[in-house]
């Protein structure tokens, strides 16, 4: 089929009976016919029908042209509200689609109750389908029309989900202007036009309810941060470039395909506990998570001692994405971590946050790929879902031999979780002097209600103490760990001298940003790159860094010190008291 181009030739001006203003209408020529078409396969001036005095759209021509080279696909899919008799959809599929693409045009047509609206009727479904693409006419208003296609989307294959460009050009009202651009913005996909007609329309005043404007500027409002403004402000029409992705999924109601409603936004829960002395590291990993995962993120961070300089450094490490949202918790007075200590805040979260499922993460972390397929791990009937301990995969000495886990990454299922908080709770108090504190009372507690994950989602130990041989982690899939998910920065901040210097134990396990580093991790460098992400870029240079390195060395120092002193004065009194 030919192109049929909109030319300036054989104009006409005619006033524009919505802005009282008078306008040129051009009328549709095909372009030459191509060589296998004949003449009569071509739709020539006369076949279109096009009321002359009703052309409300070719003064916007040469700017939808400009706006061409942001469509990116081969064969965009259009969604037109307010078609008329077709003169912009015709358009949109005889320049936009010229390699294919097709259009869903919406407009009641009077419901058919009238002579007009089957008229105009007939004449959109003789013009579009002159352009030899596919289309749609759906003779509704645009509320039922559009929630019709919001189901139709859903049941689609996300790759083929979603228009292209999108027009917005029905009602005049504020309120239906705004409900028109929210229904079509779900579908409209990343890096789509956006375009809302009669902006700048002077009928009436623009703050009334009865102009597009009040409307399109709430919408704009509250979709703020989720597209590029293209247009100028004197322009008749608004026209947007999304920068966010759909979000259709509300309507889905078999959730048993995961994958279908992971593609339309299910938000994903992710909870840090955290201290000033930990404020760096979990903007770390916050920063690595929003940097590698796709979709809705909440954070949630419990305070266990945050100073409001931390907290803003943090909130500025995370980049301004309209789909990550970030929220401080208080702990409550009655909390373990206020009785016990802030290592306790791992079994606070369980109470305080105030969610169903959420993704419990170390501040010692640091994220290398996308998060949903943990996420989307099923726990069926599992309170939670954790990695096997790699130092200790059978428990420790002290508690009864059972596959142990490690409780930097744990995917939680709250509401089960919350069953027998009390028993947890008191627990967790009878077993405050446990090696392994908190630890040790979940595994105990969830004994028989977890379920593995790979290591790839906790590796731990890289460097050090994985790569040595020891009965219990033969048996495991240390190969899991070669390219981590999530690297688990085992190991002591501030490491004591005697470990430092231990030559059976070397490298030793700590972490970057310690005194001593992290000789051997294959990713401290991945660390301190993302530290240069964050509101802390050059901490690794900087004089508080060292200053912090050298007092903290010190300390190792004077501690050893003074175990030395004591161990010796030791065996001199008991010498002398023999």
């Amino acid at each position: 089929m030919g192109e049929a181009p909109c030319t300036a030739s054989n104009a006409t001006f005619d006033l524009d009976a919505r802005s009282g203003r008078h306008i040129a209408n051009y009328i549709y020529q095909p372009k030459q016919q191509t060589a296998n078409m004949s003449s009569t396969q071509m739709p020539n001036q006369s076949d279109y029908i096009f009321t002359p005095t009703q052309d409300w759209f070719s003064f916007n021509i040469d700017t939808w042209r400009k706006l061409f080279p942001h469509v990116k696909a081969e064969k965009p899919r259009i969604l037109e509200i307010g078609s008329w008799e077709g003169r912009s959809a015709v358009f949109l599929l005889e320049e936009l689609c010229t390699k294919g693409g097709e259009i869903v045009c919406i407009d009641h047509f009077d419901l058919m109750k009238t002579p007009e609206g089957c008229e105009r009727y007939r004449k959109i479904k003789h013009n579009l389908a002159l352009t030899g693409k596919p289309f749609r006419v759906l003779d509704q208003f645009s509320f039922p029309a559009l929630m019709s296609l919001l189901e139709e989307e859903m049941l689609s294959s996300p790759s083929c989900a979603g228009f292209d460009w999108v027009y917005v050009d029905g009602s005049h009202e504020a309120d239906d202007t705004f409900l028109d651009g929210e229904l079509s913005w779900r579908m409209a996909k990343i890096g789509s036009i956006f375009i809302f007609d009669d902006y700048n329309w002077d009928r009436f005043d623009k703050d009334s309810i009865h102009h597009p404007r009040r409307g399109i500027d709430a919408f704009l409002q509250l979709h703020k941060g989720e597209y590029e403004i293209l247009s100028s402000p004197e322009q008749y029409q608004m026209v947007l470039k999304k920068t966010s992705d759909m979000r259709i999924g509300f309507l889905v109601k078999d959730k048993a395909d995961r994958g279908l409603a992971d593609a339309y936004g299910y938000g994903m829960n992710i909870a840090l506990t955290i201290g000033s002395s930990y404020a760096i590291p979990a903007a770390v990993a916050m920063r690595s998570v929003v940097d590698t995962t796709k979709g809705r993120i909440t954070f949630y961070v419990v305070d266990c001692g945050l100073t409001d300089a931390d907290k803003d450094r943090i909130r500025r490490s995370i980049p301004e994405r309209v789909d990550v949202d970030l929220l401080f918790l208080e702990l409550p007075e009655e909390s373990l971590a206020a009785e016990l200590g802030v290592v306790w805040a791992k079994i606070d979260i369980i109470k305080i946050v105030p969610v169903e499922k959420v993704l419990y993460l170390d501040a010692d972390t640091l994220v290398r790929s996308d998060l949903r397929e943990l996420w989307n791990v099923e726990l069926g009937e599992r309170a939670l879902a954790a990695a096997v301990d790699v130092g200790y995969p059978m428990g420790h000495d002290g508690m009864a031999r059972a596959p142990y886990f490690n409780a930097g990454v744990l995917l939680l299922d709250l509401a089960k979780a919350r069953e027998r908080l009390s028993d947890l709770v008191a627990m967790a108090r009878a077993m405050k002097d446990a090696r392994f504190r908190d630890q040790d009372v979940l595994n105990i507690h969830f004994a028989e209600r977890w379920s593995p994950l790979s290591l790839k989602w906790n590796a731990q130990g890289l460097g050090t103490y994985a790569n040595q041989s020891s009965a219990d982690r033969s048996e495991m899939g240390l190969e899991e760990m070669k390219e981590p998910s999530i690297v688990h920065f085992t190991g002591a901040m501030h490491p004591e001298l005697a470990v430092v210097l231990n030559p059976w134990v070397q490298p030793y396990t700590s972490k970057p940003w310690g005194y001593a580093g992290a000789p051997g991790h294959p990713f401290e460098k991945g660390w301190w790159a993302m530290v240069d992400k964050t509101a802390w870029k050059g901490y690794r240079n900087s004089k508080e860094y060292k200053k912090l390195c050298e007092e903290e060395k010190g300390k190792a120092l004077q501690a050893a010190t003074n175990k030395f002193d004591e161990i010796i004065d030791m065996r001199i009194n008991a010498v002398e008291s023999t």
